[in-house]
């Protein structure tokens, strides 16, 4: 489909000429003053205004400032003779494209024009994009009726346009990045960088260079200088995922830098000034873990100025349905043909189910039904064994003491979190055809997330491209 070009050209002969070059390639709308012009622009969608600097009646600076008032994506390129260069410069400051000089070359024409609406379309495009974004990490993503939320997703609102650092606690899997993500999409930062560090995915001996970066030669294999995750996040959010396992040698230097929000890279010598939001993530609890001397008191306080704390999904059932209904909908295009339903008893299942890995589970445990229901809607057979309480609870030893307690209890709650991991990484990649970059754009990470992820749990990535 053509692009509608309206050329405003006092002059017969130059509008002839323009319509002559440009006919083949664009609709074209002609007007031989600027009030014609702005009817015209009025009553028609224009991809782009190619107009004379002096014409009757209205010239080309009043009909730019009429049309960027009207529809301000509109690129707009102004025609001037040598003596008006420096108005066409002026005009530029104030929201034209570009401009052209008499006498025109048609090459240098359609190469403008080209370019503007090229730009224009880039522009058109972050800005869907950004839309886009918005909507799937605003807070009515989070599907929840539980007091505990609502309260949380009120308290989001409240301070995503602040400064200040926030502290997110919960378990795996109860949605800690999504909320995370929530607060910096909603802010004014939402156009700068997030950027995700996860301190548990990540080599300890690797995780100060990926936090601050180094120079070339800092250590053995720094060929090249590195960019840090602090540098990356100017002006945006740094998102410190499971910031618990951190080790003490570097909570300290991450105190240094959230304070005065400078630090230096490995091997630097100059301090370098970033302006980041900073939030943090854990599934432990940190005041616990001060009192034991794993984490830094001063530390805690920093990041504790607001925190925010995600029930686990045993604790709000009342939440299933709606997910579950979530979910179906969620994964209705890329599971075509299969149920759009769960029945009553399947639903109670999940309901009785006590999620060790939460909504991350669930949802795991959602698209698995609906790829292997064998009727029109998800029953308790399509749900897995440890779902339906099968095949598992024998193999569960009773613990003798509180401490072997809290120790089996982490071991299951690693082992499920493992599990789903592992089952959404092959899902994903499988979706995406072992493709990296899309399988991160489909999922909602950073590609280095992604691939640290990939290492964790030794998947072949190869195993999915050969399916092309």
């Amino acid at each position: 489909m053509k692009r509608t070009l309206l050329i405003a050209e006092d002059e017969e002969k130059m509008r002839r000429i323009l319509e002559v070059n440009l006919q083949d390639q664009y609709r074209l709308l002609l007007a031989k003053d600027g009030e014609e012009a702005l009817r015209i622009f009025k009553e028609n969608e224009v991809n782009l205004l190619l107009t004379d600097m002096k014409m009757p009646e209205k010239d080309g600076l009043s009909l730019l400032h009429d049309v960027k008032r009207l529809r301000p994506e509109v690129p707009v390129i102004l025609i001037t003779a040598y003596g008006t260069i420096e108005s066409a410069v002026n005009a530029m400051k104030e929201g034209a494209t570009d401009y052209l000089l008499k006498p025109i070359k048609m090459e240098e024409v359609e190469l403008v024009i080209q370019r503007a609406l090229f730009q224009a379309d880039l522009i058109d495009e972050n800005r869907k994009l950004r839309e886009e974004i918005k909507s799937l990490y605003g807070m009515d993503t989070i599907i929840s009726k539980h007091p505990k939320m609502i309260e949380m997703m009120g308290i989001v609102h409240q301070v995503a346009d602040s400064k200040a650092t926030v502290l997110i606690e919960g378990e795996s899997g109860t949605g800690k990045e999504l909320v995370a993500r929530g607060i910096h999409f909603n802010s004014q930062r939402a156009g700068f960088p997030f950027i995700v560090v996860n301190s548990s995915a990540i080599p300890r001996e690797l995780l100060e260079s990926e936090l601050f970066g180094h120079e070339k030669g800092a250590f053995t294999g720094a060929g090249k200088r590195k960019i840090g995750s602090f540098e990356l996040a100017h002006k945006g959010t740094l998102f410190l995922d499971e910031i618990g396992e951190m080790p003490k040698e570097l909570q300290v230097k991450i105190l240094r830098a959230i304070e005065g929000y400078r630090f230096m890279r490995v091997g630097g010598t100059e301090e370098i000034d970033v302006e980041v939001r900073l939030i943090a993530a854990t599934h432990r609890d940190l005041k616990a873990a001060v009192e034991a001397g794993e984490f830094r008191e001063d530390l805690f306080y920093r990041l504790h100025v607001v925190s925010i704390k995600l029930p686990p999904l045993r604790e709000r059932k009342e939440d299933i349905p709606l997910l579950v209904s979530h979910f179906i909908g969620k994964h209705k295009k890329e599971v075509k043909d299969r149920p759009l339903e769960i029945s009553e008893k399947a639903l109670q299942t999940l309901e009785n189910h006590l999620w060790p890995g939460n909504v991350r589970e669930l949802e795991n445990c959602i698209l698995r039904a609906m790829l292997l229901a064998r009727s029109n809607r998800i029953e308790v057979e399509d749900l897995p064994p440890e779902v339906r309480g099968e095949g598992g609870k024998a193999m569960v030893s009773v613990p003798r003491d509180s401490e072997e307690l809290r120790r089996m209890k982490w071991q299951l709650r690693r082992k499920a979190e493992n599990e789903v991991e592992r089952a959404f990484l092959r899902e994903a990649l499988k979706r995406n055809k072992g493709n990296i970059s899309k399988t991160a754009l489909d999922v909602g990470m950073d590609r280095r997330q992604l691939q640290n992820l990939i290492r964790k749990h030794r998947i072949v990535v190869k195993e999915f491209k050969r399916e092309l």
